[in-house]
């Protein structure tokens, strides 16, 4: 019996797209890093917490270099679903991406299955309950026909189950919220293209027409503050696991 075959939900070609472009846009000084400075940020403290200095580590996704690492891969390059080197490091971490892989809890195997003995697996990424704000503005854009702009986003429940379908021997699956205000829709748009957090789901959707601009504009507008500014929250699921 062949092994069922995994959902397709991302496009990944246009995973690889989206990844690249953002590396570029990361040679502007201006463009925005908040999200992998903060996750590299996180996962060096927790290394550091916990003692755990990383002979040979593997880090998907650092882009702005916040984790050194005895080999480095970028995203869209590395294949997260497919078999890798077999117990070869003692740390693998993921920067930012491992959330848009269609079969996660293959990558997940995977990574598992390149760790030494002890070693250890972290993972961060934007979970369940992030960019809230986002998604009411383009419900309130699209109307009376609701379209799949936004990619679905693992909890901390499911990535509990993730990591123990995937063999770890001890896991701790938790999050933190990250709050980032914006002036302009514009802005907010802009700062996803930087970190790669654009769509690149299979299922076609409208296009993002001038007056569906429009309407997600006004529907911004209504979300204003005191000051003017859109306060927008990303959730940071963070999955760790030991072999």
């Amino acid at each position: 019996m062949s092994p069922p075959k995994v959902p397709q939900i991302f496009n990944r070609k246009a995973s690889s797209a989206k990844w690249a472009r953002a590396r570029a846009r990361q040679a502007d000084v201006n463009s925005a890093s908040y999200l992998y400075d903060t996750i590299a940020e996180d996962i060096a403290d927790r290394l550091g917490f916990m003692r755990f200095d990383a002979k040979n580590a593997l880090i998907v996704g650092d882009v702005t270099g916040g984790l050194g690492a005895s080999t480095s891969a970028h995203l869209g390059d590395f294949d997260e679903e497919t078999p890798g080197a077999f117990e070869e490091y003692d740390l693998i971490a993921h920067v930012l991406g491992l959330g848009t892989v269609n079969d996660l809890p293959g990558a997940l195997i995977h990574a598992r299955n390149g760790l030494k003995e002890g070693g250890l697996f972290v993972a961060a990424f934007p979970g369940a309950g992030s960019l809230p704000v986002l998604r009411q503005i383009a419900l309130e854009a699209d109307g009376e026909r609701p379209a799949a702009r936004m990619h679905p986003l693992v909890d901390s429940r499911a990535g509990t189950a993730l990591l123990e379908r995937a063999g770890f021997t001890r896991k701790v699956v938790d999050s933190f919220p990250l709050k980032v205000r914006f002036s302009s829709l514009s802005q907010l748009m802009s700062d996803l293209r930087d970190h790669g957090l654009t769509r690149s789901l299979t299922s076609p959707v409208p296009p993002l027409t001038h007056d569906w601009i429009g309407r997600a504009e006004a529907a911004f507008d209504g979300l204003r503050e005191d000051d003017g500014k859109v306060t927008e929250t990303f959730e940071i699921l963070v999955l760790t696991g030991w072999r």
